[in-house]
């Protein structure tokens, strides 16, 4: 109960800025987690890595938090909730923002096709409609292959596959290799990395195709990632070791670049300036896990393409360098 007018002290005494607490303090939890989130620890179960992959839709609790502020007739908790605000204004605000899209010199698309995709050549003439240079795709199946190369050989002549990744390019493709990425225990058939060097009309670019293990989200083992942490690890190494100067990465990674697990990648390679583009699942996007990396390049753009019969969005992008 609230006396001397809504905003005045309640029946215990207690101000607009002395009412409120949890809610103001829930609200600096929400801010420190959006800034802070590598300090949650990587206890048993990953929820470090659970909590990075779902990261900007913290932003959720802001609403909530004003509408309990409000009821509580709690000034000290509507400031608090600013705290978030800022926190994941600072954070994913710059995504969002109208970017430069007028000068590019490198389109691609990434795209895992599914392996069970119910029309594969329907699937690659759709990733063309925005004219890329570069098509990375993953679990391409030896029973689609044919048709995917049916589909794009005309405008995309160049193409490089391995396992079940493979890179087509509207500009020469050379020293093509697959990458073992394969987490201990796994077999020879399992082959999900490629590296290609592709001539561009600005020069040659390393480019690496690669679909990282899944993760699971059990009741007995948590956020289980430990195998698409391997992966990552695996293929950093061979991203440090690269020579070329341009190097760009096209993946279905089954993580987003806020992830821990992905620092060996986010860690030698730039992000995206521009653009959420939520890839997965294509039913209800909740996450970006199909990412387009960079070093000695800038991603200007990042967006996602319409459905294809696939359960991941294509995600298309813009390059300068």
């Amino acid at each position: 109960m609230v006396r001397d007018g809504v905003w005045g002290r309640d029946a215990r005494g207690r101000s607009a800025w002395t009412r409120g607490r949890v809610v103001a303090g829930v609200a600096a939890l929400v801010a420190w987690l959006i800034v802070f989130h590598a300090t949650v620890p990587d206890l048993p179960g990953r929820p470090g890595s659970l909590l990075e992959t779902f990261l900007p839709w913290l932003g959720l609790t802001v609403p909530a938090l004003a509408v309990a502020a409000l009821v509580r007739r709690s000034a000290l908790g509507l400031l608090a909730v600013l705290l978030p605000v800022m926190a994941w204004g600072g954070h994913f605000g710059p995504l969002l923002l109208p970017g430069p899209d007028a000068r590019h010199d490198l389109t691609v698309v990434q795209h895992n096709v599914a392996d069970d995709n119910p029309d594969p050549a329907g699937a690659a003439r759709a990733l063309t409609a925005v004219r890329p240079d570069l098509i990375a795709l993953q679990e391409v199946t030896p029973e689609a292959l044919p048709a995917y190369r049916a589909a794009l050989s005309a405008r995309y002549p160049h193409h490089a596959v391995r396992g079940t990744v493979g890179l087509w390019s509207a500009h020469p493709l050379r020293d093509a290799r697959a990458l073992d990425i394969r987490p201990r225990g796994v077999d020879g058939g399992w082959r999900r990395g490629l590296r290609v060097t592709a001539a561009t009309p600005r020069g040659d670019v390393a480019v690496y195709v690669a679909h990282l293990p899944s993760v699971r989200l059990t009741a007995r083992r948590g956020f289980d990632a430990a195998r698409r942490d391997e992966s990552a690890e695996l293929l950093g190494a061979a991203l440090a070791a690269e020579r070329l100067d341009r190097v760009v990465l096209l993946g279905d990674l089954n993580g987003t670049v806020d992830d821990r697990g992905l620092a060996p990648l986010t860690s030698r390679l730039d992000t995206a300036g521009r653009g959420l583009a939520f890839s997965w699942p294509a039913s209800a996007p909740v996450a970006r896990i199909d990412q387009v990396l960079a070093r000695g390049a800038e991603v200007v753009r990042l967006w996602t393409l319409p459905r294809t019969g696939s359960d991941h969005l294509p995600v298309a992008a813009h390059l300068t360098y």
